[in-house]
Parts: structure tokens; sequence; C-alpha cells
């Protein structure tokens, strides 16, 4: 078996991969589609990142793959539908980014209710020091408030964990509502798409992207949703139309955003890093050494899974 890796780091943690098969690494930090193009006919499995592209003309081009392992939870960054058609077997990695990116949505839910950051910047400038007041720096508490969770996958159920022990209440909205002793179990009450964002005090996204959560939270969602209310995305960027959150957020549409996501790749609109009622962090949901090293092991248990048949597999069924 010869094995691709679009991307080249924490080699160590390949080390069981490395013993077993043929893999074949990036000189520098990752391949171009380019160079992947070119090799991809003599190897059986591929291991992109997630944002590595795995098109139709890739999976056309791969005449003996069999597997694709990818190293992200998402998967849009491949053909999925196509690769199955294929006979291509696709794998992720869910497990590793569970607690890490909940932690990372709470942190972000506290920072902008608290104005942790905000008011870390006032302190830093040193021709506009911070006064002293009753009133000034008063944020939201997150006790007694209302989390909608948009997408109650294994992230969207560890957040709620999170959200309940610090005394919110939760309501959800998924493409398909979770049996009722699932409900029960994690406290939470099911509602409609338009009552989970009149009802939210803050709004956490956690739902995959598809051509049907393209935008789903746009200037009509979130004219709905109160004007004190905290829009949090650790998901995936253009899940939000970002220039309508930019006006809603100047405008006094909502009260704030905490986004670890942007619409337009890794970087924030210039508007976006003009707001003082913003928190942006640089896609850090997964970024802690333990938990890259984790996802590293995910997939290398994906790959050995596949070929020897002796462990299970994150196996991908259907986009």
């Amino acid at each position: 078996m010869k094995i691709l890796m679009t991307y080249n780091m924490l080699r160590d943690g390949f080390a069981e991969l490395e013993k077993r098969y043929e893999v074949i690494f990036p000189e520098g930090r990752s391949f171009t589609y380019g160079e992947v193009f070119e090799r991809i006919p003599d190897y059986d499995v591929l291991c992109p990142i997630f944002d590595f592209l795995v098109d139709k003309p890739l999976i056309d081009r791969a005449a003996n793959l069999k597997l694709i392992a990818n190293y992200a939870v998402g998967y849009d960054n491949i053909d999925v539908s196509y690769a199955l058609q294929k006979g291509i077997t696709v794998a992720n990695t869910p497990g590793p980014v569970i607690a890490p990116t909940a932690n990372l949505a709470l942190g972000l839910i506290i920072d902008v209710a608290r104005r942790i950051t905000e008011c870390d910047r006032k302190l830093r400038k040193e021709d506009n020091k911070m006064k002293v007041s009753l009133i000034q720096n008063l944020g939201d508490r997150i006790t007694d408030s209302t989390l909608g969770i948009l997408g109650m996958g294994r992230i969207g159920k560890a957040l709620c964990k999170r959200a309940r022990a610090c005394g919110m209440n939760v309501i959800y909205h998924n493409r398909r509502q979770l049996d009722m002793e699932e409900e029960t179990k994690l406290n939470v009450i099911y509602v409609s798409f338009d009552e989970l964002l009149t009802q939210s005090d803050f709004l956490s996204i956690n739902a995959p992207f598809s051509q049907e959560t393209y935008h789903i939270i746009d200037q009509k969602a979130l004219s709905q949703m109160k004007p004190s209310a905290i829009l949090i995305n650790t998901a995936r960027g253009p899940l939000v139309d970002e220039l309508a959150l930019i006006k809603a957020l100047s405008d006094g549409v909502i009260r704030g955003a905490g986004l670890d996501v942007f619409e337009f790749g890794d970087y924030p609109l210039p508007e976006l890093l003009e707001l003082e009622n913003v928190v942006l962090t640089p896609h850090i949901g997964t970024q802690t050494l333990a938990t890259r090293y984790d996802m590293i092991k995910a997939v290398c248990n994906n790959v050995i899974g596949f070929i020897e048949k002796d462990r299970p597999i994150a196996q991908i069924l259907k986009p």
C-alpha cells in the first residue's frame, strides 16, 4: 500500500504508519494541488488536510485510490458523493475535535458576554486609559440566559453539557430532532429555526457546511435575533453572511459576535477588525498540541483499520 500525505507536520505522530507502509510526505509544509495531481495515480491512500481540495478531476485521475483519510472532522473539501460513487472509502477525525472546539465556543461566549478581550484592548491603549466606572464596562451574564445551538451533533452536544454546567438554558435546532430520551438526558428543548433565532440570547453555530447551510445566518436571520443577542461561530465561515453580519453589528441589530472562522478564507473582512463588539480567533478550534496529535492518531487508525481490518474507522457513509 502506498500512502500520499498532502501535509508535513508532527512527523513523530505517524511513526506507526511509516513502519507499516510506504508513506510519502512533502518536503516542505504541504504539497500543492498540482503536485498531488501528478502523483496520485500511483497511490492507494490519500491523506489530505482540511483545506486541501479533493475534487472530481483529482478523483478521476486516482486510478488506484481506495481510501481518502481526511485530517479534519469536516469534509467539505472533498467531493464525498463522487468518491463514494467511484467506490472510494472516505474517513474523517471526529473524536479528537469535540472537546477543544466546544471549549473554544464556550470561551467565546464568556469572552464576548463579559467583554474580556474588549476591556483588555482598552487597557493596552496608552492614549485611552480605561476609566474605573460602575457602568462603563458592564457585560452580560450567561447564567440563566438562553443558549441556542444550531446543529446538535457531537460538538453541539458537548457545548450543551458545558453550557448547562454554567447555568444556561439550552434550546436547539437540527435537521432531525433528537429522541426524547437524549433530549431529557441533555436537558434541551427542540425549537424551529425561527424560534431559535428569536429566543436565543447566545446563538452558537455548530452545523456542517453544505449547500443547504450556506448563509443560513443572513440579513433576514440576523434581523430576527434579539438586539442583545451574541452570535458564535466555530463551525464554518460560509454559514454566516459576513457582510450582513458586519452591518448588523455596526447598526446594533445584535449585541456582538465571537468568530473562529470566516467566510472568505482564514482572515476576516477588514471591517470586522474595526468593531469592538467582536472577538476574533484564527480558526483555533482544534489548535492544541494534544489535539493535533490525537487527530494524527485518528488518521493513522483510519488508514490501518481500513487496510488491516483490525480496528474501527470513522467512515463517512454519505455527504
